[in-house]
C-alpha cells in the first residue's frame, strides 16, 4: 500500500497522524466546508534532534496542502500538486534554507512580501524555513509581523532543533502549533532503506550506527567514501599514541571537512556562475556590453561572498558530525567500562571500545568527552576549525 507524501518522513506515527487531520481539514476549507475546530492552523513549528527529518515532514505536509486528489486523503503522492511539491517546484510552495551561518533580514523581508499573495493555484500559499534557529533578530521581527496577521490563504512552517527551542524566539513560538518529532527508531530506518532498493544487510548496519539520523543512515548506505570518512573518524581515539599524532589527526580531520565542501558545492558554484555571467551578458558584443560587464562584476563579487559562506557553513556541518562520531564513541567506552547493557552508537567498533576502556579510566573518558563536546562549542561560537580541532585533540592524546 503506497504511503503517498508520508513514505519519506521514517519513524513519526503521531506526527503524521496529527499533520494528516491538518491537510483535510485544510482541503475542507479550499472546498467551502466546517473542518474540526483547531485541526489546520497558519502557522507551524517542526521540532525534533537532528537527523529526525523536520524539514522532511514540513515538506511533506506542504505537499498534501496542495494535494488535488479527489478520492484520496490529500497526500496522495500522485498528483501534479504532490509531485511538484515534493521536488521543489511547485509555485506556491517556497523555501529557505540558509546557505551561510544565518537567515538575514532581506531575504525574509523579501519572502514575507511574497507570502501575502494568493496561491497561484487556489489551495495554499505555503512558506517553509528550514534551520528557524538561525533567523537573524532583524528577520525573526518581520517574520513574526507576518505571523501575528497571517494572509487568509498563507501556512508557515518553521523547523529547528528541540535540544535549543530558545533560538526560535518565545513570540514567534507562541503563535505555532508544534509538531514535536522523535529519533527514528533503527528498525524504521532499516526498513526505510529497504524499500529504497538498499541491500538489507546494509541497510540494517547504517540504521544502526547513524544514531537514528535518517540521512546520515542514507549516506552511509550508498556512499563508500562516507563509511571511509567514518572509519578514519573512528580511528583516531585509539591512533593517538605520541604527540605529533595530534596535528597528525586534526590535519586530516580538518582536510576531509573541507574536501566535503568542495565536493558537495563545486558544480553548483559554477553552474550559479555561469547563470549569472549569461544573465548580465557575458560574452555578448553589441551595444551597451561593456556596462553590463561592469555590472556583472558586482554581482559575481556578491555570489562569490555567499559562496564561501555556504562552503564555511558545509565545513562546519560536516567537521560536527565527525565530533559527533567521537563524543558517541566516548560514550560507548563508558557503556563498557561500567558493564552497562545499553546498545553502543557504534556496535560495529564494540572492540576498540573495550580495548579502550581497560585502557582509560572513567575519569579519563569523561574528560575526553568534554573537550568534544567543549570543541563543538567553539566551532559554534566561530573559533577557527584547526585550533578548536587541535586543542581538543590534545585533550583526547592526555587524557
Amino acid at each position: 500500500m503506497s504511503k503517498g507524501v508520508w513514505g519519506g518522513v521514517v519513524g513519526q506515527p503521531e506526527a503524521v497522524a496529527v499533520l494528516s487531520a491538518a491537510a483535510e481539514a485544510a482541503a475542507s476549507i479550499v472546498a467551502g466546508g466546517s473542518p474540526a475546530p483547531g485541526a489546520m492552523t497558519h502557522a507551524w513549528l517542526f521540532t525534533g534532534p537532528p537527523g529526525s527529518g523536520r524539514s522532511v515532514a514540513a515538506r511533506a505536509f506542504a505537499a498534501a496542502l496542495q494535494c488535488t486528489a479527489v478520492d484520496d486523503r490529500p497526500g496522495c503522492g500522485a498528483c501534479a500538486g504532490c509531485h511538484t511539491a515534493l521536488a521543489g517546484t511547485h509555485a506556491d510552495v517556497r523555501v529557505v534554507a540558509p546557505e551561510g551561518l544565518s537567515i538575514s533580514v532581506a531575504e525574509m523581508r523579501s519572502l514575507v512580501q511574497v507570502s501575502a499573495r494568493r496561491p497561484t493555484g487556489g489551495r495554499w500559499q505555503v512558506v517553509i524555513i528550514a534551520d528557524a534557529e538561525r533567523l537573524t533578530e532583524g528577520a525573526a521581527n518581520a517574520l513574526l509581523k507576518a505571523v501575528e496577521e497571517p494572509p487568509e490563504r498563507t501556512v508557515f512552517l518553521l523547523c529547528a532543533p528541540s535540544d535549543h527551542p530558545e533560538d526560535v524566539s518565545v513570540t514567534i513560538r507562541s503563535r505555532c502549533r508544534v509538531v514535536p518529532l522523535g529519533t527514528p527508531r533503527a528498525a524504521s530506518i532499516a526498513e526505510a532503506l529497504r524499500d529504497e532498493g538498499v541491500d538489507p544487510d546494509l541497510a540494517s548496519w547504517a540504521a544502526s550506527v547513524c544514531g537514528g539520523h535518517v540521512e546520515r543512515a542514507r549516506r552511509l548506505a550508498t556512499d563508500e567514501q562516507a563509511r571511509q570518512r567514518r572509519e578514519a573518524v573512528l580511528g583516531i581515539p585509539l591512533a593517538l599514541r605520541r604527540p605529533a599524532d595530534i596535528f597528525t589527526c586534526a590535519d586530516e580531520l580538518v582536510k576531509a571537512a573541507e574536501a566535503d565542501a568542495l565536493t558537495a558545492n563545486s558544480s553548483r558554484d559554477e553552474a550559479e556562475r555561469q547563470a549569472l555571467e549569461t544573465a548580465m551578458g557575458a560574452g555578448g558584443t553589441g551595444k551597451g556590453t561593456a556596462a553590463a560587464t561592469r555590472g556583472a562584476k558586482g554581482a559575481l563579487k556578491d555570489l562569490e561572498k555567499r559562496q564561501k559562506s555556504r562552503a564555511t557553513r558545509t565545513q562546519r556541518d560536516s567537521l560536527d558530525q565527525a565530533l559527533v562520531d567521537l563524543a558517541a564513541f566516548y560514550r560507548d567506552v563508558l557503556v563498557s567500562a561500567t558493564g552497562s547493557e545499553a546498545a553502543l552508537n557504534h556496535p560495529d567498533r564494540a572492540a576498540d571500545a573495550r580495548t579502550a576502556a581497560a585502557s582509560w579510566s572513567p575519569e579519563s573518558t569523561l574528560r575526553r568527552l568534554e573537550a568534544v563536546l567543549a570543541c563543538r562549542e567553539a566551532l559554534e561560537m566561530n573559533v577557527k576549525p584547526r585550533i578548536a580541532v587541535e586543542a581538543m585533540l590534545t585533550t583526547l592524546h592526555r587524557g
